[in-house]
């Protein structure tokens, strides 16, 4: 049992946690916007003037990415890894960045995915009535408001420590 303190280490669970921050929220991102291209390649076949509208629904899912990418960032800063010299974190230390950069990845992930699926069906609107395509937009950004609440949590707790 020795040997597993000796891998996980405080600096091992920190970087865990920033490469979790960063890549579950990155992939629920590319699999939202993976969604709503999907469901948008069918309208645009249909018609290529809703280019564009397709295009603002497809970003919305996006943005997880980009808070667990901010997460990651800082918390890397926090640790000093860009100046070469990083802190030398107790194991107990390391666990709480992990748990701070957990908000952010867990949310971030699942709720992109959702958000893809909510614009996805958002380009329903689209096809039958552009004109309320702000509406389509709304239920999306819904789903957003919780990856900011976790984005939040996430920068907090990294302040903290």
């Amino acid at each position: 049992m020795e040997w597993l303190s000796q891998v996980f280490t405080g600096n091992v669970l920190a970087l865990l946690g920033v490469a979790l921050a960063v890549g579950l929220a990155g992939i629920g991102s590319a699999k939202g916007v993976g969604i709503v291209g999907e469901a948008g390649s069918g309208l645009h076949a249909e018609d290529p003037s809703k280019f564009a509208q397709i295009m603002i629904l497809q970003v919305i899912p996006g943005t997880q990415g980009l808070y667990g990418f901010v997460v990651g960032i800082f918390a890397l800063v926090q640790l000093q890894v860009f100046t070469g010299n990083m802190v030398t974190l107790t194991f107990q230390e390391g666990a709480m960045y992990l748990m701070a950069c957990l908000p952010i990845a867990l949310v971030g992930w699942l709720s992109a995915i959702s958000q893809g699926r909510v614009a996805a069906g958002a380009i329903g609107i689209i096809t039958k009535r552009p004109e309320e395509m702000f509406k389509g937009i709304m239920m999306a950004v819904m789903v957003e408001f919780y990856a900011i609440l976790a984005l939040l949590v996430s920068m907090l707790l990294i302040l903290s420590l």
